[in-house]
């Protein structure tokens, strides 16, 4: 059985190139925009979260009764350090 060769990299880290050519010709649209629509953010949540979560719809829906039952930052005025 023969092993694969290592990859080589200085003191077992991987080493970040100064410059980085990339070539345009080869890039492509991102498949994944059509998903999100304008002013969109995509969030990235951790793993017990999206458990609990089966689509966007319902962590938006969730989102927006947290905004509401808290009291808006105007409502209460601005509050000085002190």
């Amino acid at each position: 059985m023969s092993k694969a060769p290592k990859p080589s990299s200085r003191n077992g880290r991987d080493e970040l190139r100064a410059e980085y050519q990339f070539d345009f010709r080869k890039s492509r649209p991102n498949r994944f925009a059509s998903r999100f629509g304008k002013g969109a953010v995509a969030v990235v949540l951790e793993p017990d979260v999206a458990q609990v979560f089966d689509s966007s719809k319902s962590v938006n829906r969730l989102l927006r009764s947290v905004i509401e039952a808290v009291p808006s930052r105007r409502a209460r005025g601005t509050r000085k350090a002190g």
